[in-house]
């Protein structure tokens, strides 16, 4: 088994990325309620701050900001992910198991990265909110409601007008 090298640091800020393992399923945005509230339920026993998020059909982006203390956010990610499997079973959703039991909803793993200061910070909202715009969801990041892109436009951080499809853009966001 590998063994993977996680920076932790307590109280540290982090940007994920979490995918399902069919990358051609919409499941994330079909039951974006019950993810929401999975996010909710995890945030109650083990607070954290979203600092930006980005959900997407496959997978979501997202910045987090742990509490003082506190560096488990594999945990997390765990209860997040236990949570919303559970939820969409209740449903009736049929969701198939491997040899271990385990549902073949989620990859097994996340991409994670330590945010190091304000600019790394900054870099990855703009990705994040980025995002629909790069998988062709969308031409602007105004038109995409999985976001926290409309949090930043009420709070006066980011013109409504910040993010639009041209190849300028793509260029900058490495397309």
């Amino acid at each position: 088994m590998v063994l993977y090298r996680r920076n932790r640091i307590e109280g540290g800020t982090y940007f994920f990325t979490v995918t399902l393992r069919n990358r051609q399923s919409d499941i994330l945005v079909r039951h974006v309620e019950l993810l929401r509230e999975a996010f909710r339920s995890v945030k109650k026993q083990h607070p954290f701050t979203i600092d930006a998020v980005v959900i997407l059909p496959d997978h979501l982006h997202t910045i987090w900001t742990l509490p003082k203390g506190d560096a488990d956010y594999s945990g997390r990610w765990r209860a997040i992910k236990a949570q919303f499997t559970f939820q969409l079973k209740k449903t009736g959703l049929t969701l198939t198991q491997d040899k271990r039991g385990e549902h073949q909803l989620w990859q097994r793993r996340f991409w994670e990265h330590t945010i190091r200061d304000d600019n790394d910070f900054n870099r990855h909202v703009d990705y994040i909110h980025w995002n629909p715009i790069k998988h062709g969801l969308t031409q602007s990041a105004t038109d995409w409601p999985h976001s926290s892109f409309h949090n930043y436009v009420r709070l006066g951080l980011l013109p409504e007008n910040w993010a639009i499809s041209s190849s300028k853009n793509a260029e900058h966001y490495g397309e």
